[in-house]
């Protein structure tokens, strides 16, 4: 159950549909939401495949740290949709934590994820081989998201308002 002054934070794999399920989730509950890859995009001019390009990963996550930190200090209840790679960071973990926030993980098999991001313009650590790399990425950060969620919904063959009726449950 999301609490009336609580943050929701959805944590997923790259593709789960985290953006789409926050902005109707926020629609739901009457609240704002923030997209953490929009608002790394807007403060730094770039778009997340030029941060890769440029300044690496690190510099990437770093960004998504400090955007991360800043939805969660709002004085108001938001809905968040996080990077994929959120939960790799140990202090953003904690930070989910130390907020008292509901964090869902949306979850979906690495072949729905393959299916959903092919030709995806902002995803550079899929550029080489998607399949493989997601499959990797779920094995990396499965125990991640588990750690920090307060709830698990499974994605596949659902419509998002399945999807987000379960988050609401």
């Amino acid at each position: 159950m999301i609490a009336a002054d609580q943050h929701v934070v959805l944590v997923g794999m790259t593709g789960v549909g985290k953006t789409t399920v926050a902005r109707v989730l926020a629609d739901r509950l009457g609240r704002r939401m923030f997209d953490s890859d929009a608002m790394i995009e807007s403060r730094s001019g770039r778009t997340v495949r030029e941060i890769f390009a440029g300044d690496g990963e690190p510099a990437f996550r770093a960004l998504e740290t400090e955007v991360l930190l800043d939805a969660l200090a709002s004085a108001e209840p938001v809905v968040i949709s996080t990077g994929g790679g959120v939960v790799l960071a140990a202090a953003n973990r904690a930070a989910m934590k130390a907020a008292k926030a509901r964090v869902v993980w949306l979850c979906a098999d690495p072949a729905t994820l393959l299916e959903r991001v092919k030709g995806g313009p902002h995803r550079p650590l899929l550029d080489d081989d998607p399949a493989d790399t997601l499959q990797r990425m779920f094995r990396d950060r499965e125990a991640l998201y588990r750690e920090v969620a307060d709830a698990i919904v499974l994605v596949d063959n659902r419509s998002v308002s399945d999807v987000v009726e379960a988050v609401l449950r």
